[in-house]
């Protein structure tokens, strides 16, 4: 996230937050209900079911692993947050030069943009349902889709992009605004679903033999699969790494008055994590159960299209929500890419960089492979910026009590702290080898990495802030 996406009037960017400005514990309740009930949910949901997670482990991975992320953005993310009261990037840019925040800037903006293109790809896939356009997922990561669906992603990431680049106040009001009735239709699309399964009981709801046999379909067309309890714990625990253990909400709860505020990403997990991801994956099983014929592509394998898998349940409701749902997400999400990209280029226009930003996740929207392999792409996600969290993390508890000087380049005027960058470089580096050489799943590689960035920032420093020391006690003095 960017510091002007969340700061409330763009204000205080490079000073802490007073507290005339601070904020009572419903503001941050409001926003994560918004944000974490959204696009995303209606592809995550049935990708579960896709790769083969039993109900149980489900119910009860999902519920472990969102408990735990609330618990990380709580007591790691607020503590220093209200003790600090900056930016994830000013703070960053004291620890570690300002260019190598530029660096971190252009990358955090561009995984920003294929995060919005898939959410593109979601709302394009309600949009084209009434047209009888499909949603294709060719098996070629840089394959697009059929010419009318590609058509309609770049149609629809041109009204996205023109929106979010007319600011980020009007789009948030809009995404408040319809987050309770998007969380209703969520809940909607579960009860329906069981509905048209006929699980009317607790008793066919805890047998799951509907659920067992959506499995069996799909792994009969999709080939076999497996996710376990503990890969869903991980799973829903990091998808958001680089928000928690990456620091990047230290952004929005500088504004914090309580530290009862960071119980505030619960409503988000629980009803956008939790519940909306088991409706999702319910709309799939319901699909498979009434007109199997529906879901599977002319690939002849089983492919999760939100636009109809929500209209096979809620008819125009469903199409409506999957639209707004992409929208209220990919709207803020390019505007943040924008605000990454003008970090990058200061001078350049925020409009501009919005539209750059537009431009980029339209492209990446046009290949559908990138939604169809979310569980992946959020586990990168935090692999890649959750390691600055450690960084942070490091600089404010322990750098101190190690003897060595805390915010180093801001006191020694660097534009480069190479401890930062190496300390994240190489176990980045790593992670990213084991994810998409190795297949290991992607989440797998998040604490690894983020442990490992902080021990070597810490052990790096140690040499390079006693080398710097040395060479200023060795100068002549004037």
């Amino acid at each position: 996230m960017t510091e002007e996406a969340e700061a409330p009037g763009g204000e205080f960017e490079r000073e802490p937050v007073p507290d005339s400005a601070l904020l009572g514990s419903g503001k941050f309740w409001g926003m994560y209900a918004g944000e974490h009930a959204a696009g995303t949910e209606f592809m995550i949901g049935p990708l579960f079911l896709s790769a083969g997670a039993s109900l149980s482990d489900l119910i009860l991975g999902l519920m472990l692993g969102n408990f735990l992320a609330v618990l990380t953005w709580r007591f790691l993310v607020v503590p220093i947050a209200m003790a600090k009261r900056l930016t994830l990037y000013y703070q960053l840019e004291r620890i570690a030069g300002g260019s190598l925040v530029k660096f971190y800037n252009l990358v955090n903006g561009l995984l920003f943009c294929f995060l919005a293109g898939a959410m593109v790809t979601v709302s394009a896939s309600a949009v084209g349902v009434p047209f009888g356009i499909t949603f294709d997922v060719p098996s070629d990561t840089f394959g697009l889709s059929n010419p009318a669906f590609t058509a309609l992603v770049v149609i629809v990431g041109v009204v996205i992009a023109a929106v979010a680049a007319g600011g980020y106040e009007r789009v948030a009001r809009f995404a408040n605004i319809a987050a309770p009735w998007m969380i209703a239709v969520f809940a909607a699309c579960g009860i329906v679903s069981l509905g048209q399964m006929e699980v009317t009981s607790f008793a066919a709801l805890s047998e799951g033999r509907f659920w067992e046999e959506a499995i069996v379909f799909v792994q009969e067309k999709n080939g076999p699969g497996e996710f376990g309890f503990w890969k869903i714990v991980v799973f829903a625990w990091l998808c958001n790494g680089a928000m928690h253990f990456g620091m990047s909400d230290l952004t929005i709860f500088r504004f914090a008055r309580s530290k009862a505020s960071g119980w505030a990403p619960a409503i988000g997990m629980f009803l956008g994590h939790y519940m909306a991801w088991i409706s999702a994956a319910l709309l799939l099983a319901a699909l498979i159960k009434i007109q199997p014929e529906l879901a599977v592509g002319e690939d002849g394998k089983v492919a999760a299209n939100p636009g109809l898998l929500a209209f096979e349940s809620l008819g125009w409701a469903g199409i409506i929500c999957v639209v707004l749902a992409g929208w209220t997400t990919a709207n803020p999400t390019i505007y943040r890419a924008g605000l990454a990209f003008q970090g990058v280029l200061p001078k350049s226009p925020r409009t501009a960089m919005t539209l750059v930003a537009g431009t980029v996740a339209t492209i990446a929207g046009a290949f559908p492979i990138l939604s169809a392999k979310l569980l992946d792409f959020v586990g990168t996600y935090g692999t890649v910026l959750g390691p600055m969290g450690a960084v942070i993390l490091v600089d404010f508890y322990l750098m101190k009590k190690f003897g060595l000087r805390d915010e180093y380049a801001y006191h020694s005027d660097l534009r480069i702290n190479f401890s930062v960058l190496i300390a994240w470089c190489l176990p980045v580096a790593v992670g990213l080898y084991l994810i998409l050489w190795q297949g290991l799943f992607a989440a797998y590689a998040v604490i690894p990495c983020w442990i490992v960035c902080g021990l070597l920032f810490l052990v790096i420093s140690k040499f390079t802030q006693k080398e710097l020391a040395d060479q200023a006690n060795a100068s002549p003095s004037i």
